[in-house]
C-alpha cells in the first residue's frame, strides 16, 4: 500500500466526472499521488486529460449497465469481467490507500477489484435515488456519501451520510466580460445559457431553434447543443453562439449568463444554485432514463429554486411560456437561492473521504 496514492473513478457522462474534477486539485495540493481509472472511449478521459494533462489516466474495459433489453446485455457482462481483471492488475501495481467512486458504469469493475484486494472504497451518489452502478457497488463500499438528504432512506444507515453539494472552485472564478467577449455579445441584452447535457438533447435543441428568431429579440443565446449537433446555417446569426461542448470555458459562460435552461442532473443544478442563476429545468423523461432527473427537478421546484418543464410537455409554445414564467419569478428564485445552504468545499470533501483510507 502506498500511503500517498489515491485512485478516483467514474464516468460515462460529465455528471459522473465533475465532482472528481472538483476534488483533484485538493488531493494534489495535499501531496497525494492521484490516479484516474476510466473507460477507453468515455467522456471522462477527455475531461480529465484536458483539465489535468499530467494526471495519470488508466483505461479499462467496461460494459454499459442497461435497464432495457439489448443484445449487448449478453456481451457487456464479459466486458465488465475483463474490466475487473484489468482493474485488479492496476490496483495491485498502484497500491492506493483508498478508491473514490463517483459512479457510472466504468466504476463497477474498479470497486469490485478494490474489494477483492482489501482496498477501502468510498462512493458518492448525486441523485435522489441511487443509480444502478452505485446500487451494484454498494455491498463493496465502506461508505457512500449523498447530496440529497432524501437519498439516505434508500441506503444502509450504518454506511451512508449526506454531505450536501460540492462545487468546483473554478466555477466561481468565471468572468462575465470574458464570457460575453468569447461569444461576441455586445448588444447589452440578457443572456440565456442552454445546456442539454454532455451528449446534447434533440428536444431542447429543436425547441430553441424553432423559437430562435423570437428569442433573439429579447436575449442573447449561448447554446451547448452536444456533439454533432451544430447547425452550420446558424453560425453567423447575431446574438446566437453554439458549441458542441465546453470545459475550461464553462465558468466564463456561466457568469455571462442571466438565465439557464438545462437538464436536471444534480451536479449541474447545484452548480447553478451556487452561482444563483435562475434556471428552467427540462429533466430527461422516463422514456430515456430511470427518472432521477425528474425527482431532482421536483425537489428544486418545491424549494423555490427552479422552474420546471417536463420533456413530454415540451413544445415551441410551452418552451416560450416557461421562459416567461422564469423571468417573472426571477426575484423570488434568486432570493431563495441566496438563503439556500452553502455547498461543501473540495477540501472538506477530501477530508471526509480520507477518514476511510487504509492507514
Amino acid at each position: 500500500m502506498n500511503q500517498k496514492t489515491v485512485v478516483l473513478t467514474g464516468g460515462g457522462t460529465a455528471g459522473h466526472v465533475s465532482l472528481n474534477q472538483a476534488i483533484i486539485p485538493s488531493f494534489l495540493d495535499k501531496g497525494y499521488d492521484v490516479h484516474y481509472i476510466g473507460s477507453k472511449d468515455g467522456i471522462e478521459q477527455e475531461i480529465i486529460s484536458e483539465a489535468f494533462p499530467n494526471l495519470p489516466f488508466h483505461s479499462i474495459s467496461s460494459g454499459k449497465l442497461r435497464r432495457y433489453f439489448s443484445v449487448k446485455n449478453f456481451t457487456d457482462p464479459f466486458k465488465v469481467l475483463a474490466g475487473v481483471f484489468q482493474a485488479v492488475g492496476l490496483l495491485r501495481k498502484l497500491k492506493p490507500m483508498i478508491v473514490f467512486s463517483k459512479g457510472g458504469f466504468v466504476s463497477v469493475p474498479v470497486v469490485i477489484a478494490a474489494k477483492v484486494l482489501g482496498i477501502p472504497v468510498v462512493s458518492h451518489e448525486s441523485d435522489v435515488t441511487p443509480g444502478l452502478a452505485n446500487k451494484i457497488s454498494l455491498p463493496f463500499a465502506s461508505h457512500i456519501f449523498t447530496i440529497f438528504k432524501q437519498t439516505l432512506k434508500y441506503l444502509p444507515s450504518e454506511k451512508s451520510s449526506c454531505t450536501g453539494s460540492i462545487i468546483r472552485p473554478e466555477l466561481f472564478e468565471g468572468d462575465r466580460t470574458r464570457g460575453l467577449a468569447m461569444c461576441q455579445f455586445t448588444n447589452g441584452k440578457p443572456t440565456i445559457l442552454i445546456m442539454g447535457g454532455s451528449l446534447g438533447s434533440k428536444f431542447i435543441n429543436q425547441a430553441v431553434r424553432n423559437n430562435l428568431t423570437e428569442l433573439l429579440v429579447q436575449y442573447n443565446i449561448i447554446h451547448l447543443c452536444g456533439k454533432g449537433n451544430i447547425d452550420e446555417a446558424l453560425n453567423e446569426m447575431p446574438g446566437y453562439q453554439q458549441y458542441e461542448y465546453v470545459t475550461t470555458e464553462l465558468p466564463d459562460l456561466l457568469h455571462a449568463s442571466d438565465y439557464i435552461v438545462s437538464r436536471a442532473g444534480s451536479n449541474s443544478i447545484f452548480e447553478f444554485l451556487a452561482l444563483e442563476k435562475p434556471m428552467l429545468l427540462i429533466p430527461l423523461s422516463m422514456a430515456q432514463s430511470r427518472g432521477d432527473q425528474i425527482v431532482n427537478a421536483k425537489i428544486f421546484k418545491q424549494q423555490g429554486l427552479a422552474e420546471v418543464l417536463q420533456e413530454e410537455e415540451l413544445t415551441p409554445e410551452s418552451f416560450m411560456q416557461a421562459l416567461r414564467t422564469l423571468k417573472e419569478n426571477e426575484t423570488a428564485l434568486r432570493q431563495n437561492m441566496i438563503e439556500a445552504e452553502s455547498p461543501k468545499t473540495p477540501d472538506e470533501m477530501v477530508a471526509l473521504i480520507m477518514q476511510y483510507a487504509k492507514k
